[in-house]
This record gives structure tokens, sequence and C-alpha cells, in this order.
């Protein structure tokens, strides 16, 4: 055993977990403020927030937001922004639209060529951020404008459908249970049960690897507390999945692409490169970095997801391309970056906080829309809610 490991273990446990606590309170916040709000629409619904139904519309309704998200979050951490996600989402929903019913082709490659274009639309605008050093914010303000304008030419402001069934499996599907009991999926429950237990053993594994080293911070207490807590959460959201249609087609991506940004963020070098390029840019280009290409990059990523987003959303639309869609989107996957713990200023922000901003974004629609609440009242609450992370952020800096 390590002399940092006797101390650790050593030290005043009291001590330790408000240190601690005090120096990771953005985490805690975060999830803290999610666990509120449920609760809040929980008491507000007469418990119809958490109803098996309204569980499942969370990522089949809001799972534009978490995929758009992953790409937002790098381009804010890089140290820019991007305003016309929304309107790329409708404009490339508008391109597979027009691909299947138009022109007759497949859906698959339908779908490929769609992130294709949508990659394409980001590298253009991030040339210009990049090259010929053009603020994002008025590139993609441009692009917010150009592409709404693509994609009533391209519909002819109409809604374009039917889309193939097929296709439509992609936000309206269920991943198919042959072990199904009347009124309950056992594979959905059971994988809830595999994820709680998997969660817990690569955290256990991680915590051993960060002691035999010395460099573990989180207190045991804290520790068993959160894997506790996160594995009660996952079962019980596998359970009322479970007792509605099984586990979601779109759940099943947005996990996938989840734990693949989290693991570029992390442990590869262009994850850390980015982190670099956002804290500070000069320093990065002076170590070797070509922050160019790396911003250049970002962009295109950004644009891929927004193409994935807008294949998403236009077939959860009932099938069909409409004129409208992507209306606002960049707020929310703007405020589910900020909400999660991104900075304005860049450098700072995690995967993990942007999909539980993601989350809190998801649970807000979902409840209000429960409660009645009209487009107007919705959007100035998350306006407000918007505002206020960022004045955290600003709170943050400042204490540090």
């Amino acid at each position: 055993m390590t002399t940092n490991t006797m101390e650790a273990q050593t030290a005043s446990p009291k001590k330790s977990i408000l240190e601690y606590i005090s120096g990771n309170i953005r985490d805690y916040g975060l999830l803290i403020s999610l666990i509120v709000i449920v609760g809040f629409f929980q008491y507000m619904t007469e418990g119809r927030m958490l109803a098996p139904s309204n569980i499942n519309n969370i990522p089949n309704q809001n799972g534009y937001v978490i995929v758009m998200a992953l790409g937002m979050l790098l381009v804010i951490v890089a140290g820019h922004i991007d305003l016309s996600v929304g309107s790329v989402c409708a404009f490339t929903g508008a391109v597979a639209a027009t691909l299947m019913v138009k022109l007759g082709w497949h859906w698959a490659p339908a779908a490929v060529a769609t992130l294709v274009v949508g990659a394409l639309i980001g590298g253009i605008q991030g040339y210009f951020i990049a090259y010929l050093r053009i603020p994002s914010f008025i590139v993609t303000l441009a692009g917010m404008l150009v592409f709404r304008g693509l994609t009533y030419r391209l519909l002819g402001n109409t809604n374009v459908g039917p889309l193939p069934a097929q296709f439509n499996q992609l936000s309206a599907g269920w991943i198919p249970d042959p072990f199904a009991a009347p009124g309950f999926f056992t594979t959905t429950f059971a994988l809830g049960l595999i994820a709680a237990a998997l969660f817990i053993l690569v955290n256990i594994k991680g915590r051993m690897t960060r002691l035999k080293h010395g460099v573990e911070e989180e207190p045991l207490a804290i520790f068993i507390g959160r894997n506790i807590l996160m594995a009660v959460v996952t079962v019980y959201v596998g359970y009322l999945l479970a007792m509605y249609r099984g586990l979601p087609m779109v759940l099943i991506i947005l996990l996938a692409l989840t734990l693949l940004y989290v693991f570029v963020t992390t442990r590869t070098v262009i994850g850390r490169r980015i982190y670099a390029l956002g804290g500070n840019e000069k320093a990065a280009k002076l170590s070797g970095i070509n922050t160019d290409r790396l911003i250049l990059l970002t962009f295109v990523n950004m644009g891929a997801l927004a193409a994935l987003a807008g294949l998403i959303v236009t077939s959860r639309f009932g099938g069909m391309a409409t004129p409208k869609a992507g209306d606002g989107y960049e707020l929310d996957v703007i405020a589910a970056c900020f909400i999660g713990g991104a900075s304005a200023s860049g450098g700072v922000g995690k995967i993990t906080g942007a999909v539980i901003g993601a989350l809190l974004m998801g649970v807000m629609n979902v409840g209000m829309s429960i409660l009645g609440l009209g487009i107007d009242d919705q959007k100035w609450i998350k306006g407000l809610v918007l505002l206020f992370a960022v004045c955290l952020d600003v709170y943050y800096k400042k204490k540090r």
C-alpha cells in the first residue's frame, strides 16, 4: 500500500468529503439539479412524469438534443459556437426525404449520403472559421439563414413523405424481445441489470488502478454512494422501459455515441488537443498542434451529427420531412452544453455533463408538455435556465 493511499484512508472522512464535493461542485450540482427537476415534475404532474410511456418519450422525443450536444460540446470546448445546427438538421432531413421519396433511393444509401452532406456543410463552415478567420458566430448565423432557406426551397414549402417503414424505425422502433412476457419486456430489464453491473465493475477497476498509483481523490463513501445511486437509477429506468415497449432503437444509438465520445475526449490524442486548443490556442499552436485543421474537424463532426439528428427527427415526424423541423433546436443543444458545465470561453466541458444537460432539457420538455404549457412559455423558461447556467459558470470562475 502506498503512502498516498494510506493518507487517503486515514484522513478525516468529513473533511475529505467536503473538500471533494467543493472541488467538483459542477458535477454534483448538475446531478442534484436533475434529481430536483425530475422530482418537481413528478409532483406537479401527480406522478405522471415517471410513467413508463413518458420515460420512453425522453430519448424518443429528445434524442436529437443529445446527438447534437455531443458535437456542440467539442465546438464549445474548442472556443467556438454553431448556431446553424437546427437549420442543418432540417436541411439534411429534407435531403434524406428527397432522396427516398422523389428519387426512389433505398433508405440505407440515402442515410449515408445525408451524413456525408452534413459533414460537407460542417467542413465548409469550418473552413471559413479556421482558415479565413471569420468568427464562428457570424459564419454559423449565416448558415442558419442559408440552410433554413434551402430547406424551404428543397421541400417547396410542403411536407415530403411518407418515408419507408424501415427508416422510420430509427426513432419509432424498439429492439425485438424474443423473451417478452405479456406487458413486460424481459430482455430490456435484463440489459438494465447487466448495464448496472458493468457500470459498478468498471468504476471499481478504475478506482483500484488510481489507488495503485496514488492518484485517487474521491472519498470511499462518495464512491459507494454514487455507484449505488447510478445502479439503482439504471435498473429502475430499465424496469420502466420494460413495462412499456422495451428498449427504443434511438436509445441504443445514443448510448453508443456517448460511449464513443467519452472515449475520444478522455483517451485519445485528438480529444486532448481539442481541450488544449480551447484552453489556449496560441500555446497549442506553439506546441505543434495544427489548430486550423482541428477546428475544421470539430465542425465537420458537428455537421455529421446534425445530419444524424436530421435523420432521427425526420423519422419521428410521422415519416415526413417538414420545412419547420429544427426550429429552435440550437437553443436546446447549446443550453444542454452550458447547463452540463461547458465554459463559454472554451477549454472546459465533459461529454457526460453535456448528456446530463441534454437529459435535463429533455425532462423539462416532457414535463412542461404534460403540464400543458405552450411553446411560448417553454421557450422563456428554457431561456432563463440557460442564462442561469452561464451565470453559474462565471461565478465559479471568479471563485477560483
